[in-house]
């Protein structure tokens, strides 16, 4: 009998009572069923992309912000360690460079996005020209530097429960 019991609780437990779940509140409709009470607000994510991971190598002083100085130098200083003496990059060597500062020779931006002329080479000059761009983006605040929190992108996450890419109203009109 006892052993009836504990087996009857069991299936009855529902998926709230089961421990590591996260926990939505919930009402009930008038047909019965269950629906969450609230829509529990997205999870925000700090992420910093390859190339800002990049830039913040060439914070020379340490003090936690890219001055444009600074951030000439240190692209400066990762072409010539990569071109070894060699005017350009071809594309494969501009993986290697990608790999190294990059983190993944897969890493944006690729050899064609800095390759200006098609010319299958990468220079400096090109390389400073696709970096201009990302100066400019990162300094958010505009004032000619860049501080560690402007390297930072900030996402969301579904809610627990909610598909990736799927917005609440959405997952309510598809019941």
């Amino acid at each position: 009998m006892i052993l009836s019991l504990a087996l009857l609780a069991a299936a009855q437990q529902g998926p709230e009572d089961l421990p590591n779940r996260a926990r939505v509140p919930v009402t009930v409709d008038l047909r019965g069923q269950q629906q969450p009470a609230t829509a529990p607000a997205p999870i925000p994510l700090m992420i910093a992309e390859p190339v800002a991971m990049a830039i913040a190598t060439f914070d020379s002083d340490q003090d936690g912000v890219v001055i444009r100085a600074e951030f000439d130098a240190g692209l400066r200083k990762t072409f010539e360690l990569s071109a070894k003496g060699q005017p350009s990059l071809g594309y494969i060597a501009f993986g290697d460079w990608s790999e190294r500062w990059l983190g993944n020779p897969n890493a944006l931006p690729s050899p064609f996005e800095v390759d200006g002329d098609g010319d299958n080479r990468i220079t400096l000059t090109e390389l400073q020209a696709r970096f201009d761009l990302f100066f400019t983006r990162f300094d958010t605040d505009k004032d000619g530097a860049i501080r560690r929190s402007e390297l930072l992108t900030v996402r969301t996450l579904p809610t627990p429960g909610q598909r990736g890419g799927e917005q609440p109203e959405r997952r309510k009109r598809d019941r």
